[in-house]
């Protein structure tokens, strides 16, 4: 095999993070409704998983509280020292890492859950990411990940289409490549929508800012300091009820990783 190709500049995700790590719980609606839905998730397809669990891309650490508050012990890794260092002092996991989902600084087989809440579309290739994770993960555990899918923040990229031609919003990949990535294993997978609805621009730009959502592939999301621009975002945002729609289209997966 060649050199891999990096499209995302990782270093320029973890620094959209790391200044986001004091803004982030107080965004996060949406992770934290995605992270209940994956654990109920688990809970519901009757998986007892074992003790030692993997937050992959744990950010400040609320799901790692959660584990952690279920009785389990929290391996938190992050990309962002920023998170990581947030998600230490709120005393979240038992181990905190720095390091990569598609690079995971961890043993073969050396948890029991790995656990990545909207995370992995972040990474280079969903393949890679879900490899990792079933690696460090040992049989007869799972897997449980939420990404987002084609069409996230759909209204957004079209509003701004209208304003310069370019739709500043990253592509996520298609329910098809999803399924694609998760079919070398036993899975489970579930697809849903979650519309907020924000009474203006600036406010829609925040909530993206303060999960760290504001690094594309290939650059910085342009115009989130031009007022004017934005200005110009908002006239040409459709509008629903006089607010502005942002709908995220959310996967859920749950691997299972097979007895040898």
């Amino acid at each position: 095999m060649g050199a891999v190709t990096e499209l995302v500049n990782k270093k320029a995700v973890a620094d959209a993070f790391s200044r986001a790590a004091q803004s982030y719980e107080g965004a996060a609606d949406l992770q934290r409704q995605t992270g209940e839905t994956l654990m109920a998730l688990a809970a519901a397809q009757g998986v007892n998983p074992g003790r030692k669990v993997l937050d992959a891309g744990c950010g400040t650490g609320y799901f790692s509280r959660r584990w952690r508050e279920a009785g389990k012990s929290v391996t938190a890794l992050d990309l962002s020292e920023g998170m990581l260092a947030h998600a230490r002092s709120l005393n979240s996991a038992d181990i905190y890492l720095p390091g990569d989902i598609e690079r995971l600084p961890l043993a073969d087989h050396s948890v029991d859950v790995s656990f990545s809440n909207l995370a992995v579309q972040w990474c280079n290739a969903l393949p890679r990411a879900l490899q990792e994770l079933v690696r460090v993960t040992r049989p007869g555990g799972i897997v449980l990940f939420s990404t987002l899918a084609e069409n996230s923040l759909l209204e957004l990229s079209q509003a701004w289409m209208k304003v310069d031609g370019r739709p500043h919003v990253n592509k996520f990949l298609t329910p098809d490549k999803i399924a694609e990535a998760c079919a070398p294993y036993t899975h489970h997978v579930e697809f849903s929508q979650h519309t907020t609805l924000f009474p203006d621009v600036m406010s829609l730009m925040r909530s993206l800012k303060g999960i760290g959502a504001t690094h594309i592939k290939g650059g910085r999301l342009g115009g989130l300091g031009g007022r004017e621009r934005l200005a110009k975002v908002d006239q040409h945002y459709a509008r629903q009820d006089g607010q502005l729609p942002l709908t995220y289209r959310l996967v859920y997966g749950l691997i299972y990783c097979e007895e040898e």
